[in-house]
């Protein structure tokens, strides 16, 4: 049997590929943040891996010689995320956030990282103090519904994004959340259509594009849902990533046989 090849990770970006794709196969599991990437411009002497360990070493220098600086760290931790180094991202913004308790920055930036490690829960309490009620910031509100939709409590996560869309009108990303929070409560007429509207955005970006493809992937109609992901991805990639979901919805349809046949076994024991 060919083995039909693993999507690219930048098939979506707000919520993995595994989550939603769990969700096609068996209900639901996880949203994720969608926020924007950390990157360092180098030089045409130096490679990016070695700009990235370049800031890193240089915003940790400062950090260190002053752990109060929040500025430093915050940076410190941007670099290191940038780098794939999370957990030190999170440690770094645990203990800016001890010395700088009131620093709304900090605790948005510790919020995030802890929902980008899975730690939602803990992500909820401190994005909760990341904002007030008379300064609110559309970005924690995002970030905030995020993490609620990767614990299910999806209708929750959706009123901080309708709070989110009352400071930032239309604003792409917060769409996105939204249309994957629908997709996730099993709503995927809502979707699509508010991811349509999220990627119809001047400024959307291609993870946008990639949520659509693939809520319009999970609604059965694989010709358009590539179409859509060769906007931005190669022709082969975007072919992977379509022949992928197909193969996880066939498995869906395959188990429910299974499943009906164990349930009715089982009512007829005993």
């Amino acid at each position: 049997m060919r083995r039909v090849q693993k999507p690219s990770v930048r098939f979506v970006a707000s919520a993995s590929i595994a989550g939603l794709l769990a969700f096609a196969a068996a209900g639901c599991t996880t949203a994720g943040l969608h926020g924007g990437s950390h990157s360092f411009t180098g030089t045409n002497m130096t490679s990016p891996q070695a700009e990235r360990q370049r800031v890193v070493e240089a915003w940790g220098e400062r950090y260190r010689a002053n752990p109060r600086d929040a500025t430093a760290a915050l940076n410190y931790a941007k670099a290191l995320t940038a780098s794939d180094r999370r957990v030190q991202a999170v440690s770094v913004l645990e203990q800016a956030t001890l010395k700088n308790p009131h620093d709304k920055a900090l605790l948005g930036a510790y919020g995030r990282a802890l929902a980008e490690t899975g730690r939602f829960d803990q992500a909820i309490k401190v994005l909760s103090r990341a904002h007030s009620p008379d300064q609110p910031d559309w970005r924690i509100l995002s970030a905030h519904g995020a993490a609620l939709d990767q614990l299910g409590r999806h209708r929750d996560a959706q009123r901080y994004y309708s709070s989110a869309l009352k400071i930032s009108p239309n604003e792409p990303t917060v769409l996105s959340n939204l249309g994957l929070s629908y997709a996730l409560a099993k709503d995927l007429t809502k979707a699509e259509a508010t991811l349509r509207k999220a990627a119809a955005q001047p400024t959307a970006d291609p993870r946008v594009r990639q949520n659509l493809a693939l809520v319009v992937g999970l609604r059965g109609r694989f010709a358009e849902a590539e179409k859509i992901a060769r906007t931005d991805l190669p022709e082969t990639e975007a072919a992977a990533n379509i022949a992928y979901l197909r193969q996880m919805l066939a498995q869906k349809d395959n188990d429910r046989p299974a499943k009906r046949h164990a349930r009715i076994k089982a009512k007829g024991k005993g």
